[in-house]
């Protein structure tokens, strides 16, 4: 049985980004019962070297749809980074699976030997398309996933691995 890049790639970052939404929204929830300012949940970080709430969620949805657009081989759509709110954060989730939504397996299937280049500052970096989805995509991703869910599980919203897991 061969492996479906589209199979291995949208449906897996679809889910994981309703997760995230669905966390999202027990955290203001949380928030608005605590009567705590949103804002501390949205600008908190484990660490201070480390990125905040906001920051996690777009780099998140940025590899999301990074990814779908390299496989495919079309333009990534650019979203300009600016989220205060958890309504801001889930409208740039919500733009990210409708973005998502609008590929078939067609368009993402046969990518595996696809030739893939990201320039990181000066860093410059070369893939196939498989080695870009399992070695550096999904890698990425459920790491600033995890790390969201991880920042308001350490600032006391009531979620657990059920939350992230998703249903």
């Amino acid at each position: 049985m061969t492996l479906s890049m589209y199979d291995s790639s949208v449906p897996t970052l679809r889910h994981m980004l309703m997760s995230l939404a669905a966390i999202l929204e027990k955290a203001a929830t949380h928030a608005a019962s605590k009567k705590i300012d949103p804002s501390v949940f949205i600008t908190a970080r484990l660490f201070p070297d480390m990125f905040p709430l906001s920051r996690q969620v777009q780099i998140a949805t940025d590899q999301a749809k990074g990814c779908a657009a390299r496989l495919a081989g079309i333009d990534i759509p650019k979203f300009e980074d600016n989220e205060t709110t958890f309504a801001e954060l889930q409208a740039r989730i919500a733009k990210t699976i409708a973005f998502l939504d609008s590929f078939t397996a067609e368009q993402i299937d046969g990518s595996e030997g696809r030739d893939i280049v990201l320039q990181l500052h000066e860093k410059r970096l070369e893939f196939k398309g498989k080695d870009y989805l399992f070695n550096w995509v999904l890698p990425n991703f459920y790491f600033h996933v995890t790390t969201a869910y991880n920042i308001l599980r350490h600032h006391g919203v009531e979620i657990g691995k059920k939350d992230f897991l998703g249903g």
